[in-house]
């Protein structure tokens, strides 16, 4: 909705509603009939219905509608509206009508005229303003004061939120996705503190939530616009680039930029003051120069804290010698193996270490010493590692955790033991519920051993350690030249670097008898070299040549070729490490989707903004869903499409079949989930998959490191498929990853801990 001035010259449609056809409570969409009353537009029909994003509108009341005439292939003449305001009654008797419509229950003719005889014409605005103005009308009731506020507040709030926030280029979606956050305080904080939404609200920036400021009087160098750009620094640069804190310095150029206008320069001291305040205030953190969000800095000390009391616990975890050495011998007579010295002493040091880093790349056997490690820790103890031995309710004593489903399944399948996502072990629940398990409820066990350790980020690592009690043993797995966590920090790094923890490092190739020249690539690629039979047909690895624009081609050969040999979409996967572009994740999605499962007569499908779901399409979960027990990361597959019509919630819905887990989304969910056909390094991370094909062109220049490449290759289980330009594989490879991580962790671990390695 456009002020009142803009309103006057826009094209618009006045009419009393008779009748609303549909409204979604969730998204507001809304189709209406009105009785046409004034209009711009060349209108044939008195009668005409409306469409569009708007809160419950009710019938005989009168709304003007600002928008466009849309003639409807199936449906007519529609009027598509983009702003509206309501006509509120002005007469007396448009009034008591309005106060005695079934959206005021129990309020009848007389009590309306009642009230309004008592409080006049201007009685809607002094309700609103002053609730208290109702205990003049005689004979009315606390309960029927309380419901006459209540409704007019719900009715008058959000069309006043709409009106409020049209004048600064706001739509009536947006608002109404401001006003579901904070309901009746949305007018006041918008008022008073517009760039808390940029932390409340999805799709609300700096700049939209600086304009509102503006409007305010919160401008230039106002202490609390330069708070709010400190906050929103803090935030970007921890989320996005993985930093802990950010140093004084930095601080200073990033809100300086943020905040600095032609005609308004931010200075060093004027920062410097607001963080000060801020600190003094407890809104942040300051040591030593070092700028922190409360969460992130209590996070990294919290950490460093619990691995001190598990390193100095005081029981003993020395063992004899020789009922060791027996119990490995027995392990592998049963498994018909022979452990290497350095798996032996990756198995020694879990056993007798409070805690301990297993680190390798691929083949290096790190799975088969995790076996080890189970079996061996069994024996020792005398404990069983048959699920079925243990009651309902009781603990089992050896916990596999990783950070997503996938990779949790992998450990699981590996051990033959059960295993769980880290959000499941600690009882995630979801949104600001919090975790179940912490210091004061923590988990229950003997052994906990953590794989993929590499993606796990600052805030986590804290509540998983936090959460172990003193008596467990934890052993941490993962392969420190993958890509760091998506969140802040890089634990595995910083553990690895500060050398306060035992490290056992496997570096033997152990897969060679299967001939996998993808372990054999990784570890070159590990080492900044690429092999000179690249361009050599492998039994499991091939590399195709090809430009940037022919990339899509030959990935459309390569799948359909792998689909023929009896491939499902579900075993191919498609990597690529940007969303745009010719070459990016979007479009490969699209031409992939349109190649397997395209739209035909008789499938069914959904649209979703600019995205179209069909039934039998691979997706991608993009958020942790505790009550459905599906993560961020897991992969399912479309089963099935229920149209609003055929269902009592009257909406569309998809189910997603994750490992057998069915889930259910309406279709305003669907922003959780997108298509994975293609997806992102980052997000394979932690998974394999039988087959992997991965460009690698000039056009991701932004994005090629070796660790990316790395990390890419690795997730290939029986064949990898390279295409692109040699030359930007070379690039990729030759430039390791120069982004540093502002942490503290490896300090920190150094100063409170001697130094055991």
């Amino acid at each position: 909705m456009e002020n009142q001035g803009t309103q006057e010259h826009s094209p618009y449609i006045k009419g009393e509603v008779t009748h609303l056809i549909f409204h979604n409570e969730e998204n507001f969409y809304t189709v209406a009939a009105i009785k046409v009353l004034e209009a711009t537009e060349v209108i044939d029909d008195l009668q005409i219905t409306v469409v569009g994003t708007l809160p419950k509108i009710e019938p005989q009341d009168v709304y003007t509608f600002f928008g466009r005439l849309h003639d409807h292939p199936k449906f007519g003449l529609q009027y598509v509206v983009e702003q509206f305001r309501r006509d509120i009654p002005q007469t007396t008797q448009g009034i008591i009508q309005y106060l005695s419509s079934d959206r005021f229950p129990g309020i009848g003719k007389k009590t309306a005229e009642s009230i309004v005889k008592n409080l006049g014409e201007r009685v809607i605005t002094l309700i609103l303003e002053d609730p208290s103005v109702l205990e003049s009308v005689p004979k009315l009731s606390e309960e029927k004061r309380t419901l006459i506020y209540e409704q007019l507040v719900e009715h008058q709030g959000i069309e006043q939120v709409i009106l409020f926030l049209s004048k600064y280029g706001f739509g009536i979606e947006l608002a109404i996705k401001i006003y579901q956050v904070y309901k009746q305080q949305t007018l006041d904080v918008l008022q008073t503190n517009p760039y808390q939404l940029i932390q409340d609200v999805e799709g609300i920036g700096f700049k939209r939530a600086d304009l509102l400021g503006e409007a305010i009087g919160i401008s230039g160098n106002h202490p609390d616009r330069i708070q709010a750009g400190c906050i929103y620094c803090l935030n970007e640069l921890c989320n996005q680039q993985g930093h802990v804190f950010l140093t004084q310095q930095d601080m200073i150029q990033e809100v300086s930029t943020l905040l600095t206008t032609p005609s308004n320069q931010i200075t060093t001291d004027e920062v410097v003051n607001v963080l000060t305040m801020m600190d003094e205030e407890g809104k942040i953190v300051i040591e030593e120069e070092r700028i922190y969000l409360k969460t992130l800095f209590f996070a990294e000390k919290g950490l460093v804290t619990h691995i001190k009391r598990l390193v100095n616990r005081e029981e003993p975890l020395a063992f004899v010698q020789s009922e060791f050495l027996s119990a490995l011998g027995e392990l592998e007579e049963t498994l018909k193996i022979e452990y290497a010295e350095s798996q032996k002493k990756g198995i020694e040091t879990a056993l007798s270490s409070p805690i301990m880093i297993l680190t390798g790349g691929p083949g290096t056997g790190k799975t088969t010493v995790i076996k080890g490690i189970v079996e061996v820790y069994a024996k020792l103890h005398g404990i069983s590692l048959e699920p079925s031995d243990y009651k309902a309710g009781d603990s089992f004593p050896v916990l596999l955790v990783a950070p997503t489903g996938r990779a949790a399944k992998r450990m699981g399948e590996a051990t033959g033991l059960p295993s769980l996502t880290i959000h499941r072990l600690l009882g995630w629940k979801g949104g600001n519920g919090g975790f179940e398990k912490n210091e004061f409820e923590q988990l229950e066990g003997n052994l906990l051993i953590v794989d993929e350790v590499s993606m796990v980020d600052i805030w986590l690592a804290n509540q998983l350690f936090k959460s172990i009690p003193d008596n467990m043993q934890i052993i941490l797995v993962g392969d420190q030249d993958q890509l760091p966590s998506v969140g802040p920090g890089q634990v595995l790094s910083d553990l690895l670097r500060s050398r306060a923890i035992p490290i056992v490092e496997l570096t033997d190739i152990y897969r060679q008898e299967e001939g996998s020249s993808i372990i054999k690539l990784a570890h070159e690629i590990k080492n900044g070299t690429l092999p000179q039979d690249l361009k050599e047909a492998k039994d499991d690895r091939r590399f195709f040549p090809c430009t940037q624009n022919q990339v899509m081609q030959v990935i459309e050969k390569v799948y359909l070729n792998a689909i023929k040999k009896g491939y499902t979409p579900k075993d191919i996967q498609v990597l690529a490490p940007m969303y745009r572009g010719n070459a990016g994740i979007e479009r490969l999605n699209v031409q992939l989707q349109n190649l397997v499962n395209p739209s035909v007569e008789g499938r069914r499908e959904i649209e979703f903004g600019d995205i179209v779901y069909r039934k039998g399409d691979v997706v991608l979960q993009l958020i942790n869903n505790p009550d459905e027990q599906v993560f961020n990361g897991d992969r399912g597959e479309i089963v099935a499409i229920i149209y609003a019509k055929e269902n009592i919630e009257k909406m569309d819905q998809i189910v997603i079949s994750f490992e057998g887990i069915e889930v259910v989304y309406n279709k305003k969910d669907l922003n959780q989930i997108t298509h994975a056909y293609c997806t992102s390094i980052h997000k394979a991370q932690g998974s394999e998959f039988p087959i992997v094909i991965m460009p690698v062109v000039k056009g991701y220049y932004r994005m090629l490191r070796r660790n990316l490449i790395y990390t890419g290759v690795t997730r290939a289980k029986q064949f990898l498929i390279l295409c692109g330009e040699q030359h930007a594989l070379f690039q990729a490879i030759e430039q390791k990853d120069e982004h540093i991580r502002n942490t503290m962790l490896s300090d920190k671990l150094k100063e409170a801990l001697v130094t055991r390695n």
